[in-house]
C-alpha cells in the first residue's frame, strides 16, 4: 500500500471480494532525506500516514518495512551507474524488479500470504495450453503500466494479483469517493518516485559530482564546435542547452563517455531503425525464439512499433524495426508484445547502427 487511490482501492475490492487482506507499506528513504516527506512521493513518511489511515478505514492489519538499503543497492546505485555509463535508466523497471516484487514479495511469502496484490493497470492470465503466465496490458491504455513489468519472472506472477487490470483510473477513483477515502483525489504519483522535484541533475551532482566533468561537443565526423558542461545534462534527441552556434538545427545524437565527448548531428541522424537490447526476460516464451516480428516499445509513452526480433543468445537480440523510431536511448527498456501480450523485453545497450 502505497498510501495513493490504486493501492487504497485494490485493499478495498481483494476485502470485498472475501480475501483476508493486510496492508504492507515500503519505506525507501531515511528521514534526513529532503525529499523523503513530498506529498506525491510514494513510499514517503505521508503516504505511510495515507496508507495507516486506509488501512484503519477498513479494519485490515497494516505494516511498515524499512528497505531503505536494498532500494539504495538495487535501484540509486544503479541509477547513478547507469548515467555514468552514458545511459538513461528507468528506475521504476529496477524497482518493479528487485524491490516491489522481489523483496516485498518475499515478505508477503514470509507472512503466509497467498499473493501480493498491487495497484498496477496491467493484467495477468494463466495459459494452460502451455502452462505460462502471461503478462497483459491494462484494460485502461492511458495508464496501462505494462512496460515497467517486463522483467517479471514466472514464480513472480505465479503469485501477483493486478485487480485494477481489467478497469479504468476513472472507475477506481468511483469507487474509493464512494468509499469515502480522503485518498480518493489524491493526486498520482511521479515517475521518478525519490526526485519529487524532477530535478534529476541536482540530485546526481550531490552524490557523484564527477560526472559533469566538461567535455568536448563533437559532430559526426568528429570536428569539435563546443564544449558540454556534463554529459547527464544531455538526453539523445535533445536540441535544447546545447549552446552552440550552427548554421542548422543539432540535436543530441549519442553521448560518448570514453571520450566524455557530446555527439551531435542533424535531426535526420536522431532516426534509426536497429537497437540491441541486453538482459532480455522473455515471458510468454519459454525460451528466446531465433527469430520473430512482434510490436515493441522503446519508452513508456512510445507507441509501440513493428519490428523483426533475432536472438543473438539467450539473453541478447538485435531489433530492427520496419520503419525509423527517433531517439533510440541506451538504457531505456526495449519491450516486446503481440496484441496486449508482453512477449519480453530488455535494456537497449546500442542503436547498432
Amino acid at each position: 500500500m502505497s498510501g495513493g487511490v490504486d493501492s487504497s482501492i485494490v485493499a478495498a475490492m481483494l476485502l470485498e471480494q472475501g480475501y483476508e487482506v493486510v496492508g504492507i507499506t515500503m519505506r525507501v528513504w531515511s528521514g534526513d532525506e529532503p525529499q523523503a516527506d513530498a506529498p506525491r512521493q510514494c513510499c514517503s513518511e505521508s503516504a505511510a500516514r495515507d496508507a495507516r489511515e486506509v488501512a484503519a478505514h477498513l479494519s485490515i492489519k497494516h505494516y511498515v518495512v524499512n528497505y531503505l538499503e536494498p532500494f539504495h543497492n538495487f535501484v540509486i546505485q544503479d541509477f547513478i551507474a547507469t548515467y555514468l555509463n552514458g545511459e538513461t535508466p528507468n528506475p521504476c523497471i529496477r524497482c518493479n524488479r528487485y524491490v516491489k516484487f522481489g523483496k516485498l514479495l518475499e515478505e508477503a511469502v514470509a507472512l503466509e500470504a497467498d499473493y501480493l496484490a498491487s495497484g498496477h493497470y496491467a493484467r495477468i492470465q494463466h495459459d494452460k495450453p502451455s502452462g505460462r503466465y502471461l503478462l497483459m496490458k491494462g484494460a485502461d491504455k492511458q495508464k496501462d503500466q505494462s512496460y515497467t513489468l517486463y522483467s517479471l519472472t514466472q514464480d513472480q506472477l505465479s503469485k501477483l494479483m493486478f485487480p485494477l487490470g481489467d478497469q479504468t483510473k476513472d472507475d477506481t477513483r468511483r469507487f474509493a469517493k464512494e468509499l469515502g477515502l480522503r485518498v480518493a483525489h489524491k493526486k498520482d504519483s511521479q515517475e521518478i518516485c525519490f526526485i519529487p522535484d524532477g530535478d534529476y541533475r541536482t540530485f546526481l551532482k550531490k552524490r557523484a559530482h564527477e560526472m559533469f566533468e566538461p567535455g568536448p561537443i563533437l559532430t559526426l565526423d568528429d570536428r569539435e564546435i563546443g564544449q558540454h558542461r556534463g554529459l547527464p545534462l544531455y538526453t539523445v534527441g535533445q536540441r535544447r542547452g546545447l549552446g552552440i552556434p550552427a548554421g542548422e538545427p543539432l540535436y543530441v545524437v549519442r553521448l560518448d563517455p570514453k571520450r566524455n565527448a557530446l555527439i551531435v548531428g542533424p535531426d535526420s541522424a536522431v532516426w534509426g531503425k536497429e537497437l540491441k537490447a541486453r538482459d532480455v526476460n522473455w515471458v510468454a516464451l519459454s525460451q528466446a525464439p531465433e527469430q520473430t516480428r512482434a510490436k515493441v516499445k522503446i519508452r513508456y509513452l512510445h507507441k509501440e512499433q513493428v519490428a523483426t526480433i533475432r536472438a543473438l543468445d539467450a539473453r541478447t537480440v538485435h531489433v530492427r524495426f520496419e520503419d525509423p523510431q527517433r531517439a533510440i536511448t541506451p538504457g531505456q527498456a526495449a519491450v516486446f508484445y503481440d496484441g496486449d501480450t508482453v512477449l519480453g523485453g530488455g535494456t537497449i545497450t546500442s542503436t547498432s547502427e
